[in-house]
């Protein structure tokens, strides 16, 4: 029996792949990646298994495993970055090298090769700002292509791969700021100190001591709604306003409509192994033994609570695998 995902997941659930390929080197995960395309059978593009919730039975599914390594330095704060790198570690050594712009993602599992299909962000940044470039193996066309920052279409939590380009990312390349005034390293690696600290109280830095890390991190994303829907939510509700094309928008927080909506921290469906975290009402977890279909159970509770209550529909963060079934 082969290795299930469960082991290679932060929340700890999914099934036995039909073949599971660890690609250590750029060249073995283009060439590895290729000759599963060819097959036509179900596949999967596996970093560091921080943003993704496969289904307990997957026995046609070909993982390609991410853990091509290196980092190059092009210039001045201008790195290459190879995919299977972890995110955690550029963010120590930018923060260490006096490179600004990342420095609020500290402690975001996972690695850089995931970081522009989610345009990760946290606590005011984006991936997106410090990202110039990508090398993009397409999936239609077979090609390998060289992606610039406006190719990928980023938008919050989103990007054209996210939108339906399929394919896989061998490397990233950032440009960090560097021309900051003095005294800019040290307050860069405060501010990683504070956010690591913040992320450890919400259980969201991987902990294998604190069951409520073993989860995909932010469950949900904040809902990005019309103002005059936002209108409708009392006063106290958390609300962020932003101009789109098409008038006012209101970016709204997941985290208190779920709670609001008589979902506590810590809730738990009886005879679920999944459950909200006892400190962040964000955050689906394992609490031992949980399936993906509880998981799967648990965001569908949470999703029907809150539209039922306020009349908005969440949409989870991870990406789903394998539940195509169950989500018809």
């Amino acid at each position: 029996m082969g290795t299930p995902l469960s082991e290679l997941t932060t929340i700890g659930v999914g099934g036995v792949p039909a073949n599971l390929i660890e690609c250590a080197s750029r060249d073995d995960l283009i060439e590895n990646t290729l000759a599963v395309w060819r097959t036509g059978d179900p596949w999967l593009i596996l970093g560091g298994g921080s943003n993704v919730v496969v289904a307990d039975e997957v026995p046609d599914l070909q993982v390609i495993l991410v853990a091509n390594k290196g980092i190059e330095k092009l210039g001045d704060g201008h790195v290459r970055v190879q995919a299977g790198e972890n995110w955690d570690a550029l963010v120590e050594l930018a923060v260490n090298s006096g490179w600004g712009g990342i420095e609020s993602l500290s402690g975001i599992p996972g690695t850089v090769g995931a970081a522009p299909i989610q345009n990760i962000g946290a606590y005011g940044q984006e991936v997106a700002n410090v990202i110039t470039r990508v090398e993009f193996v397409d999936y239609l066309t077979r090609e390998t292509v060289i992606l610039n920052s406006a190719d990928m279409q980023f938008g919050y939590r989103d990007s054209i791969f996210k939108r339906g380009r399929l394919g896989l990312i061998t490397w990233v390349e950032f440009q960090f700021a560097t021309d900051l005034p003095a005294g800019s390293t040290e307050l860069m690696k405060q501010r990683r100190a504070e956010v690591l600290d913040q992320r450890r109280a919400k259980g969201m830095v991987l902990d294998a001591s604190d069951p409520d890390t073993r989860s995909c991190g932010s469950f949900f994303m904040n809902p990005v709604v019309p103002d005059r829907i936002a209108r409708t939510l009392p006063f106290d509700a958390p609300r962020w306003e932003s101009e789109a094309d098409d008038g006012l928008t209101v970016k709204l927080s997941a985290a208190w409509l779920i709670e609001n909506a008589g979902i506590p921290k810590g809730f738990q469906i009886a005879g679920s192994g999944a459950a909200i975290s006892s400190k962040h009402c964000l955050a689906i977890t394992n609490r031992g033994g949980a399936t993906a279909m509880d998981v799967l159970q648990l965001k569908t509770f949470v999703q029907e609570r809150v539209a039922a209550r306020w009349a908005i529909q969440l949409f989870p963060e991870p990406n789903l695998v394998g539940f195509e079934q169950e989500l018809d």
